[in-house]
């Protein structure tokens, strides 16, 4: 099964869709809906290998990203900052598409990689793009960032947050160390 519009490196090469059981292609089926590629992202049909995990993730990932109380404008900020600071090129790249779909501007885009104290952010917006790159230094949010967010947002959102941060780190530690470019 060749992910449209990628590529995936040897390590761990995609399962072929017409060796998959019934019910792992219609779980990758439903990935590959939530996606613009017409398949499904690399980074989720390398679970194929692993398909008891396959749909707990997916129910996991589309509550995340379909349900959770952020706006998709910070929820894509915080997966463009993830993506850019674990230098994953697939992961960014996925994330720039969903971005733009959110509102978020090529230029804003742009200043993500350059970081919270670029020219242009909002209070708010600096203060995500400071979180995420402090969960990505220290596994935690300092205080002074934490009280900035928490003017901002509830105790839900700011639950999400370190939630949204993690799972595009794992995903971009996926796509890097399976090589998916």
């Amino acid at each position: 099964m060749a992910a449209v519009g990628y590529t995936c490196g040897m390590r761990v090469p995609l399962i072929p869709r017409d060796e998959l059981p019934d019910e792992v292609t219609q779980l990758l089926d439903l990935a590959a809906a939530a996606t613009t590629s017409g398949g499904p992202p690399p980074t989720i049909a390398v679970l194929a290998h692993q398909a008891a995990l396959l749909g707990p993730f997916l129910t996991w990932a589309a509550a995340l990203a379909m349900n959770g109380v952020l706006s998709h404008r910070d929820h894509e900020l915080l997966a463009l900052r993830s993506a850019h600071r674990c230098q994953s090129a697939f992961e960014w790249r996925e994330h720039v598409e969903f971005a733009r779909a959110a509102g978020i501007t090529d230029e804003e885009i742009e200043r993500v990689a350059i970081g919270p104290r670029a020219d242009g952010w909002s209070d708010g917006d600096a203060a995500l793009l400071l979180a995420a790159d402090e969960l990505h230094d220290t596994s935690t949010i300092s205080p002074t960032t934490w009280a900035a967010l928490a003017g901002d947002h509830d105790p839900g959102a700011l639950v999400e947050m370190i939630f949204v941060v993690g799972q595009y780190t794992m995903l971009s530690m996926v796509a890097n160390a399976m090589a998916i470019t």
